[in-house]
């Protein structure tokens, strides 16, 4: 494959799992609310606001992990105590999925 072909492979690997990923989790583990469950966690995307802090906003080669305040290791191990409260644990599992889909894409450089 060449270059090219493997950025579109990952953008599109990318974002199938930061948006149709979501719906198969929520109709697995939320069955009887699947469809507020997807919404929620599409709404988790907002944690990429903290990208507005970062000079350039958009880096191809970046890795997200690590780097942005919302991605960092403190943050995520918050996301994984928020799994242990019913009230919380639709909006835990789409953040961590979210840093999962964001790790993995910063496999690919």
């Amino acid at each position: 494959m060449n270059i090219e072909t493997l950025h579109y492979l990952q953008t599109f690997i990318h974002y199938t799992l930061h948006f149709l990923a979501p719906g198969l989790l929520s109709y697995v583990f939320f069955r009887k609310q699947w469809k507020r469950a997807w919404l929620i966690m599409i709404a988790t995307m907002l944690v990429d606001l903290d990208h507005l802090l970062a000079t350039p906003i958009f880096a191809p080669d970046r890795c997200s992990i690590g780097f942005h305040p919302l991605h960092s290791y403190y943050a995520i191990a918050v996301y994984f105590i928020l799994l242990f409260f019913p009230k919380t644990r639709i909006i835990a599992v789409g953040l961590l999925f979210h840093m999962l889909t964001d790790w993995q894409d910063c496999q690919w450089h």
